[in-house]
């Protein structure tokens, strides 16, 4: 199983150095989207959906935390969980962030297998990237 994945942040570079550390990390990845900040961010869920948003928390015009209380009052956007990925490390911001609906947060810079367990766990997915034993016959099911 792969999955679709935004990356929000203003930087295009850091953008495409996210994408490819995610490739990189194993992560199972279908589409990669990109958007430059939270405003962009919301006009690219309004025409495709995604399993998994990394967003960065600074940027301008609508920042990370901005994305995350507007994807919280939306009844649908709020299930897709949001990993923030930054180089802010203040307590302070990281529980602003978690109380805002983000399933994680990682410090930038960060290695492969850091971003791959936390993909892999806001998912809901085993090290294979699948859920669970979903493939195994129980026996308990007649169809």
């Amino acid at each position: 199983m792969s999955f679709n994945v935004l990356i929000v942040d203003d930087s295009n570079s850091m953008r495409s150095v996210i994408k490819k550390i995610v490739s990189l990390s194993g992560f199972k990845m279908d589409q990669c989207l990109e958007a430059g900040n939270g405003k962009e961010a919301l006009d690219v869920l309004e025409k495709s959906w995604v399993d998994v948003i990394i967003s960065d928390i600074n940027m301008p015009e609508m920042n990370g935390l901005e994305l995350l209380a507007a994807l919280k009052r939306d009844d649908l956007l709020r299930e897709i969980p949001v990993i923030v990925v930054s180089t802010e490390s203040r307590e302070d911001r990281m529980q602003e962030a978690y109380g805002l609906g983000a399933k994680g947060f990682i410090k930038k810079p960060f290695l492969p297998e850091e971003i791959r367990k936390v993909l892999h766990g806001v998912i809901g997915v085993n090290d294979d990237g699948e859920y669970g034993n979903d493939e195994k016959d129980d026996g308990d099911f007649d169809f």
